[in-house]
């Protein structure tokens, strides 16, 4: 366990290679045994990670000792190599998520947590069940959290995924910060194949910039207590700009559009009125001057069109996908409306 309160009685340790990263001891023997080097400990980058952090107040030499744990895992490369948002269409991925079972146990969830909840919404205008599907699409509330050590993951796409290796670099950073500063035992942290954790799958920069505590006291536990991680799934979509009491997206129909009107990215950047004349009309009476985002998603019988408006741009800031946006508010109104009818 490397906490900032045990630093000074780390041993250096040997782990095993068996799958579960777990800490060989001799049987029988007091002492610890040889000390064997992780896959990164000599990197020039990882020295740079140690050094970044090291600027934020972070000890180097209990850093170093936790880089040195850190494991290549080549599951991970496979991993984020197909995400299913870039190897599915639309009606498939939506399938994975719009399933009786997930927005039967949506409608427990809310249920246990209803004062959380209802407490949450009232702080931040977030609706409880958009808190809950994001928590159903990201976990399974809370069942399905990640297997992989948190700095197993960070470290081998820092290191060894040069595509991206910016943006986990940074990640590995702020992990290094976060456990740091929470006094959290690192080695026991665990996540997705990408680093994000708990509940709501909270990448590292994530937690420090928007996690908080329901109480309001102490480092928030998104791991183990679903009041912190409720408080934090809105404390993100108020922080990154949901507009209370408006409308998320709606249906459009398109008139042979020009494809590239779709190649905009996910931020609202054309009005309604513009839209309207490059093909795209919206089936709901909207301010013209309104911006919003075209979106076509591949159905079983062909293309589907809406258009996103402001919150469905701030669910984008949580993946930056817009079949994700798509399926957690869809979730979301399927969950409201089985509680509605419970």
């Amino acid at each position: 366990m490397i906490t900032k309160n045990r630093l000074r009685r780390w041993w250096p340790t040997h782990w095993c290679r068996c799958g579960f990263s777990l800490l060989l001891l001799c049987a029988g023997l007091s002492v610890p045994v040889a000390v064997s080097a992780g896959d990164y400990s000599d990197r020039e980058a990882a020295q740079q990670v140690i050094a970044a952090a090291q600027e934020a107040g972070v000890d180097p030499d209990w850093a170093q000792q936790l880089i040195d744990t850190a494991e290549r895992q080549q599951s991970i490369l496979d991993a984020i190599s197909r995400p299913a948002e870039k190897t599915k269409a639309w009606y498939e991925y939506r399938k994975i998520f719009l399933t009786d079972r997930r927005i039967r146990e949506g409608v427990t969830f809310w249920s246990t947590h209803e004062t959380t909840l209802r407490s949450v919404a009232a702080r931040t205008g977030i609706p409880a069940e958009l808190m809950v599907a994001i928590i159903g699409v990201e976990t399974y509330y809370g069942r399905i959290t990640g297997s992989y050590r948190v700095i197993d993951a960070l470290a081998t796409l820092a290191f060894d995924y040069p595509r991206r290796s910016p943006f986990f670099t940074g990640e590995l950073e702020q992990f290094l910060v976060l456990a740091w500063e929470s006094g959290k035992d690192a080695l026991a942290l665990k996540g997705s194949y990408a680093g994000a954790m708990g509940y709501g799958q909270f990448m590292p920069s994530s937690y420090r910039a928007y996690a908080r505590s329901y109480e309001g006291d102490g480092a928030p536990d998104i791991w183990d207590n679903p009041a912190d991680a409720i408080a934090s799934v809105g404390n993100y979509l108020q922080a990154h700009g949901w507009r209370s009491g408006e409308k998320v997206v709606v249906d459009g129909i398109a008139d042979d559009p020009d494809p590239t009107v779709f190649e905009g990215g996910l931020k609202p950047k054309k009005t309604v009125a513009t839209l309207a004349l490059e093909g795209l009309v919206s089936t709901e009476p909207l301010d013209p001057t309104r911006l919003a985002t075209p979106l076509q998603l591949e159905e079983e019988d062909g293309l589907r069109y809406w258009l996103g408006l402001q919150n469905f741009y701030v669910i984008t800031r949580y993946n930056h996908s817009s079949m994700y946006a798509m399926a957690v508010w869809q979730l979301s109104q399927a969950i409201a409306t089985a509680r509605a009818g419970s």
